[in-house]
């Protein structure tokens, strides 16, 4: 009798290009897929509750699957994790209703982005976090992030059309996902907390576009270094023109931290 199966697992997105499965290259989909099969026999692609890009981490991302195997949850966890490289760890399998998807049942996500402000960035550090040490107004970043809660039309921020081209042309799954897709999103929170070293920005919202965060990192980083003023920001969002937004920060700093369902 088959189960459906939520996997909830933490990668280091340094060794992937991203989350989705693509031929000839490592993605962390393919990874646990091709896991799953060397344990079970079964040939199934399990579900992610999105599509982080190569070089983005995870803490928690949630992935769904069906299998037919009778191995017990928590035994699944310990080969899976005896299988996968030292990258990827699972940290649960549990058993759901059979109507649970990792993406359609998702109600809100959770995004962190690191950014390191010393002068001399820990090489154990640098896979992990933006070295930024240039001088910049912490104060007026903090209070551009604060223009995007609420509910609005993204299309500012969302990767720009080569990007989105590209990955519809290499993804039939993602062409269809984008079909009916509107640019619209919630951001329930938005704040940027200084730490000694570090300036981390963290994001709560019903959901994210292509290289959403990292545009939103983007263009605050712009405020904070002067290109930009903090009343921009209302005006870049009523645009919708990606090119009014500031650049895509690197993937390096980004995290998905939690799925809510």
């Amino acid at each position: 009798m088959s189960r459906n199966l939520k996997i909830t697992l933490a990668y280091d997105g340094s060794e992937f290009h991203g989350w989705q499965i693509q031929p000839g290259v490592p993605t962390v989909q393919g990874t646990l897929a091709d896991c799953i099969k060397r344990l079970t026999g079964e040939d199934v692609l399990p579900q992610g509750s999105g599509r982080t890009d190569a070089g983005v981490h995870a803490l928690a991302q949630v992935a769904s699957v069906r299998l037919e195997s009778p191995i017990p949850e928590r035994n699944l966890t310990i080969a899976l994790n005896d299988m996968l490289p030292p990258s990827v760890r699972v940290n649960s399998v549990e058993a759901v209703d059979d109507g649970f998807h990792a993406r359609h049942a998702a109600s809100a996500k959770n995004y962190r982005y690191r950014i390191y402000r010393d002068a001399i960035c820990p090489p154990f550090l640098a896979r992990y976090v933006y070295h930024d040490p240039h001088p910049m107004d912490e104060e007026l970043l903090m209070r551009s992030s604060e223009h995007v809660v609420g509910t609005h039309d993204f299309t500012s921020f969302v990767a720009s059309d080569p990007e989105r081209s590209a990955r519809i042309a290499a993804s039939k799954e993602y062409a269809e996902h984008l079909q009916g897709i509107s640019n619209i999103r919630t951001i329930h929170s938005s704040q940027w907390v200084r730490t000694e070293e570090e300036l981390a920005y963290t994001v709560r919202g019903n959901g994210f576009l292509h290289h959403m965060v990292r545009n939103l990192v983007g263009t605050f980083l712009q405020v904070g270094k002067g290109a930009l003023k903090v009343e921009d920001v209302p005006r870049i969002l009523e645009a919708h023109d990606r090119s009014a937004a500031g650049p895509t920060a690197p993937a390096c700093g980004l995290y998905l931290v939690s799925v809510e369902y």
